[in-house]
């Protein structure tokens, strides 16, 4: 650990996309940083960004937003801030991306009024909002996360197989193509409410409609992304000092039980 300098999280637009609690991700790898005593900056990826900002960053964190900030936010993301983003995801570059912001990195989303908002096309995936009529997918969601080998990374890791607790309100249904989902859904609505599945992985990237925010409830997504961007800036085996998350732990038994989702 004495070797690590530091570790850059870039935030995509803070004031933009942050719907749903989602900046406790950032304040949760940031303490989770802090209490190793692993120095940690918050880069904001905005509209004052330039695409030499986007490529200094080692680990991405998008929230969700409503659509008329989507709209300002893929108005600004263009040119070099898209393909430094672009070059980051593919290049291995961890992140955590959610709601509006998986919808940003697939192909388009089309909302329930207006014109169809064109993504940028990283992640193979198209989300479509029913109309303004439709129910939301609203409520608390649980699904085991399956792409390999990150479900053996953290199955080996934890001791057992991945499970992550969130809280989902979408009114857009995202289909996947040639993209793994995150993981399969055990309760909640998931991507569409249809096929079972929920979010994407790719590469290194995180894609999932699960808020909460989503890594205070599950650290040990937090502790993979840490690793996996120091792992990646400095081409070495990284070992995290562990954390006590017993309290964490407690409150995840107690949502299942809540939720009367009984684990084999």
């Amino acid at each position: 650990m004495s070797k690590i300098q530091e570790l850059r999280i870039g935030w995509l637009y803070p004031t933009l996309m942050s719907t749903y609690g989602d900046r406790g991700n950032v304040i949760c790898l940031q303490r989770r940083c802090q209490w190793r005593n692993i120095p940690v900056t918050i880069i904001p990826l905005n509209q004052q960004s330039d695409g030499a900002t986007f490529e200094q960053v080692d680990l991405i964190v998008g929230g969700g937003s409503q659509d008329r900030q989507q709209e300002i936010v893929m108005r600004d993301l263009q040119g070099a801030k898209a393909e430094a983003l672009k070059a980051k995801i593919e290049g291995g570059t961890p992140g955590v991306f959610t709601c509006g912001s998986p919808q940003l990195l697939g192909h388009y989303y089309e909302p329930a009024l207006g014109q169809r908002i064109e993504g940028l096309g990283v992640l193979d995936l198209i989300s479509k909002h029913p109309g303004p009529d439709a129910s939301r997918c609203i409520g608390n969601v649980v699904f085991e996360i399956t792409p390999s080998p990150l479900a053996k990374t953290l199955k080996k890791q934890l001791g057992k197989p991945p499970i992550v607790i969130g809280f989902e309100n979408h009114g857009g249904r995202t289909y996947l193509g040639q993209v793994e989902p995150l993981g399969k859904v055990i309760k909640g609505y998931g991507n569409n409410g249809e096929d079972g599945y929920e979010g994407a992985f790719y590469r290194q990237a995180i894609a999932t409609y699960s808020h909460g925010p989503l890594l205070p409830k599950n650290p040990f997504i937090a502790d993979w992304l840490i690793q996996t961007a120091l792992q990646e800036k400095y081409q070495t085996e990284i070992t995290l000092s562990p954390l006590d998350d017993s309290l964490s732990e407690k409150a995840r038994e107690a949502m299942l039980k809540r939720l009367d989702v009984h684990l084999v």
